[in-house]
């Protein structure tokens, strides 16, 4: 990759519930505490710049972070402080933290590459009628982006050759949960009889754009069954989409143990 930037983290979530004395049937627990340890991994053109980032968060705050480009620990909170000079003290745990730029980031990048980086998915389209819930005719035209890779992808309406910049809106890009993604994208302007219609992709797994063609042909109406949503709103359908999930786990993206320093002691 030229300058492209990759960013992967990794985080271990620990919950600890501080229940005090033995609660009663039916009592709610007193508290929830949560401390997040998460690590990152920035990359330019390669492992050719590399950083590490580890950053300790306590309920939702972050305390202390270690940043390979300034090679210490900073604390960010009173506790945070004397973790960062507890451990800025510790020269073992310094040099593996001083390291971890190497041993974890670009260890990491190398067993990755192929899936993350290299990996091309070409995108499904279609195109289908959401009827207008608001008066009778025609309704709008909903181009389909599914299960592509990587996320960056541009889709344009045309109405014959002359493009449909306005009047157009779009869903986030959504991931999958199987590292592939999906988008939507509405043309908001009623669908005309004798008129063609066309929605194009770019995407770095295609050698071309992939242009789905709407014409004089096709049958005007019907909802698409891929909403799988009752109603024609566009709210609606994007609300559908964007909480159905897959149910596939991608792999654990840390194969080697995190570099992070000793959890802390009890505040």
């Amino acid at each position: 990759m030229a300058m492209g930037r990759v960013a992967a983290a990794g985080a271990v979530l620990v919950a600890l519930v501080v229940l005090g004395a033995p609660p009663g049937a039916g009592a709610e627990l007193s508290g929830m505490f949560q401390m997040l340890d998460w690590n990152e991994c920035y990359f330019i053109n390669g492992t050719e710049k590399a950083r590490y980032v580890h950053r300790q968060i306590y309920n939702r705050m972050e305390d202390v972070r270690f940043d390979s480009d300034a090679g210490f620990f900073v604390g960010f909170t009173p506790y945070g402080e004397k973790c960062a000079q507890d451990w800025n003290n510790n020269p073992e745990l310094m040099q593996r933290m001083r390291t971890a730029v190497d041993w974890f980031c670009r260890h990491n990048y190398e067993v990755f590459a192929s899936f993350l980086v290299e990996r091309r998915v070409p995108p499904n389209v279609s195109i289908s009628m959401l009827p207008s819930s608001s008066q009778p005719g025609p309704g709008r035209l909903l181009c389909s982006v599914m299960d592509f890779y990587p996320a960056h992808i541009q889709v344009r309406w045309f109405q014959g050759q002359q493009e449909l910049s306005e009047h157009v809106v779009a869903t986030d890009v959504v991931a999958n949960g199987d590292w592939t993604y999906q988008l939507l994208v509405l043309l908001e302007t009623p669908a005309q009889r004798g008129l063609s219609y066309t929605c194009q992709v770019e995407h770095v797994s295609l050698e071309q754009p992939l242009r789905q063609h709407w014409g004089t042909g096709e049958a005007l109406g019907g909802l698409p069954e891929a909403l799988g949503c009752a109603g024609s709103k566009w709210e609606g359908a994007g609300e559908s989409l964007g909480e159905s999930g897959r149910g596939a786990r991608g792999p654990s993206p840390w194969p080697r143990a995190r570099p992070g320093p000793p959890a802390p002691s009890p505040r």
